[in-house]
């Protein structure tokens, strides 16, 4: 039975939309702006307090709250979440040693040590979870997890649990570090979140906190959606990351912990890819929970166009990518490097926020000056019309060492353009020897030798590019995934209304 009222969704994002552009954006502005009969609450975690939404917001958007992690002051201090200052001091007033002792501790000290335990138990992190969050329903979260209980207990736990050859290189700095990271992680224990019929979860990460306050509270559906697979990048981010052996260790098991509490709880989870469902199954995902929605686009947009006149007589390579180092630009910046060595007169340009990670970047321009390919490759910043990249090359390239499914890939397709990728995610899966080739992942070499082949055969180009057109016409629509999305909201917002008929 068709439900009369919009369906109220929660969409839960961290680092991504509205505040911040990138493919997992675009894909939550198109449902935003096209599923019908939906009435969206933003719900966006952030590093610091954003001041405007990077896009128009649709009329579909009711709401957005956002929960700054990193900021300078605290999010319940900084940001208005409609609660009562009468409620804010009598949290205050509640939250004594006593009732942190009695009614914290306990499932903070499971919590933590589930974290470091080998054989973590779902069960425990899921029993200690759900306590913890009870508890900051009515105590300051603040006053709790700076407390010297919080802390003592932290620090007792690594020391019973670490193994002492472990133990004997784990710093006070070390320690301090990581009681802070889980400070800031739990933060949204402590946020209000509007009732709503499904939560839809962007990643399963931190961000499945609001939505587990709703499944704790009111039963609410969580909706996962995977796109580059969250557990996934994080153990690629932490491994290269300069942290020391302890941090690592302890920022793996916290994020695995908390991917298995997503799958646990999840009512249905959607992929972007098949790829990501082995990861999925691996840390607890139920497999009959999985359905796979590809990422659409609008090919009445994204279309063959003349290439600029400007460039119509230089061989050019484009990429719509954000610099940053899951997009791998420097393998992107070596395999130029190769290219002009075949075809001097080659140039790749690059559009993408060129901020997001200013460290990378800086690294992108030095191996560029370093290689002297400036004449060749250019970081032209972000496009406002992201339809109008594909035009300006001969062919597209993406680099990634992790991706879901790429807009690019398929964006560049419904261009007529056809694309050099490496093999991650979801790309095999929308890329085939008929509209482009699959390189593997840093191998700039072979990457440089087949777009070489493509700038020097304009008669395969276009057939590849033809063929792109065809299949993303056939497979890859916007109308396609809008309609998945549609009906696996309708499912759940039914499954919710039925449940509260019959408990009435």
């Amino acid at each position: 039975m068709a439900l009369q009222n919009n369906t109220k969704v929660l969409l839960i994002s961290e680092g991504t939309y509205p505040f911040n552009f990138g493919g997992v954006s675009t894909w939550a502005h198109d449902l935003c702006n096209k599923v019908k009969n939906v009435d969206y609450v933003l719900y966006s975690i952030n590093a610091e307090v954003e001041k405007e939404p990077k896009f128009k917001l649709s009329n579909n958007v009711k709401k957005v709250i956002q929960v700054p992690l990193w900021s300078s002051e605290e999010p319940l201090d900084c940001i208005d979440y409609d609660v009562k200052y009468s409620k804010i001091l009598e949290a205050k007033e509640n939250t004594c040693n006593q009732s942190i002792k009695e009614l914290f501790i306990p499932f903070f000290r499971d919590f933590i040590k589930e974290i470091f335990s080998e054989q973590a138990s779902i069960e425990k992190i899921d029993d200690s979870f759900y306590n913890m969050w009870l508890f900051f329903q009515d105590y300051d979260y603040k006053t709790t997890m700076r407390s010297e209980l919080a802390w003592d207990t932290f620090c007792n736990v690594v020391k019973k649990t670490l193994p002492k050859e472990e133990l004997n290189h784990v710093s006070l700095d070390d320690i301090t570090t990581a009681m802070r990271w889980i400070y800031r992680f739990l933060i949204p224990m402590a946020i209000k979140v509007p009732r709503v019929d499904v939560s839809h979860v962007t990643i399963s990460g931190i961000a499945v906190i609001p939505a587990l306050s709703l499944k704790y509270r009111h039963n609410t559906p969580i909706l996962v959606t995977e796109h580059g697979v969250f557990i996934r990048e994080r153990l690629i981010a932490i491994s290269s990351a300069d942290y020391s052996y302890f941090l690592k260790k302890m920022l793996i098991s916290f994020s695995e912990s908390i991917t298995k509490l997503v799958y646990h709880h999840a009512s249905k989870i959607t992929t972007v890819n098949k790829f990501n469902i082995t990861w999925e199954k691996f840390y607890g995902a139920d497999e009959s929970k999985i359905d796979v929605i590809y990422n659409g686009v609008d090919d009445t947009i994204f279309k063959p166009r003349p290439k600029p006149e400007h460039l119509a007589n230089v061989p050019t390579v484009v990429a719509a990518a954000r610099i940053f180092d899951l997009k791998d630009i420097l393998t992107m910046i070596r395999t130029c490097d190769e290219v002009r060595k075949k075809i001097p007169e080659v140039q790749f340009l690059i559009y993408g926020n060129k901020d997001a990670v200013p460290e990378y970047t800086e690294e992108c321009e030095a191996l560029i000056e370093e290689l002297q390919v400036q004449d060749n490759f250019f970081l032209k910043g972000f496009h406002n019309s992201p339809e109008l990249i594909y035009s300006e090359g001969d062919i597209s390239i993406l680099t990634s060492i992790s991706e879901g499914f790429p807009y690019t890939v398929i964006e560049s397709m419904s261009s007529g353009v056809p694309v050099v990728a490496t093999d991650v995610g979801g790309v095999s899966e929308a890329l085939d020897e008929t509209c482009g080739f699959i390189c593997k992942p840093k191998d700039y070499k072979e990457i440089a030798k087949k777009v070489v082949r493509l700038l020097e055969n304009e008669q395969l180009r276009r057939w590849m590019g033809e063929n792109s057109r065809t299949k993303v016409q056939n497979n890859f629509t916007i109308e396609t995934f809008i309609k998945a999305y549609q009906k696996t909201y309708d499912s759940l917002a039914n499954i919710k209304h039925n449940m509260v008929s019959n408990t009435k």
